[in-house]
């Protein structure tokens, strides 16, 4: 597959996020339900709700175990209060290399080509938190994310 990637340049601005977590050989599922189970009774899982929703892997799959970490962030209000047991952390945000990505059987390669286009370029990799955000997260129909390369100019 060699489609041209559409890469944009972004800045996220810190943000207070809930972080829900997974470890297994399922991980992302397993935070998900997590995350669900918060935000579906606040009434978060809407398309239109605001919230923003990044996961990335905690830790990285490594050869010769089927278990890895896999966390979920969602966007919280400055003062909103979360509730008990939910974890908050403060995001300070940072410079990033964009593009998208449909269907989950090409998240690998997407990600390999993102990291590819950046050797082309005057960015050097940042220190900050790799992210995938959940585009329209709640439709089962469609897979999207848009890959997050931390960079640094």
């Amino acid at each position: 597959m060699s489609m041209q990637l559409n890469v944009r340049i972004v800045t996220l601005p810190a943000m207070r996020v809930a972080s829900f977590y997974g470890y297994g050989a399922e991980p992302e599922m397993m935070a998900h339900q997590k995350l669900a189970a918060w935000a579906g009774p606040r009434g978060l899982l809407q398309p239109n709700s605001g919230r923003l929703v990044f996961g990335f892997n905690n830790p990285s799959p490594s050869s010769g175990s089927p278990n890895y970490g896999y966390e979920f962030w969602m966007t919280l209000d400055a003062d909103e209060d979360p509730g008990e047991g939910i974890d908050v952390k403060q995001f300070d945000g940072g410079l990033y290399a964009v593009t998208r990505c449909v269907g989950t059987q090409i998240i690998g390669e997407v990600w390999e080509r993102l990291a590819a286009w950046r050797n082309g370029t005057h960015y050097r990799f940042g220190n900050h938190q790799w992210l995938e955000e959940h585009i329209d997260v709640w439709n089962d129909d469609q897979f999207v994310l848009d890959l997050f390369l931390p960079i640094v100019g």
